[in-house]
């Protein structure tokens, strides 16, 4: 699943993660592993938002959050 709306929550999911990096105040992983990092997220919150029936927005604000260092 590669298409546009997914391509728009990868993208969200990596400006919310540099927020958090930043917030944390810890270095900034290069920007491949950040991808990697938002497209682990977004499938997760799929996964999530299928089982649960909630938003998948939320759900990744919720798993970004909750990042261990």
């Amino acid at each position: 699943m590669t298409g546009f709306i997914r391509k728009q929550e990868i993208r969200m999911t990596v400006k919310l993660l540099k927020w958090h990096y930043e917030r944390q105040k810890l270095n900034l992983p290069d920007s491949g592993y950040l991808d990697k990092q938002a497209a682990g997220i977004v499938d997760e919150a799929h996964r999530i938002a299928k089982e649960r029936g909630k938003n998948v927005v939320e759900i990744v604000k919720d798993l970004i959050k909750n990042l261990k260092k």
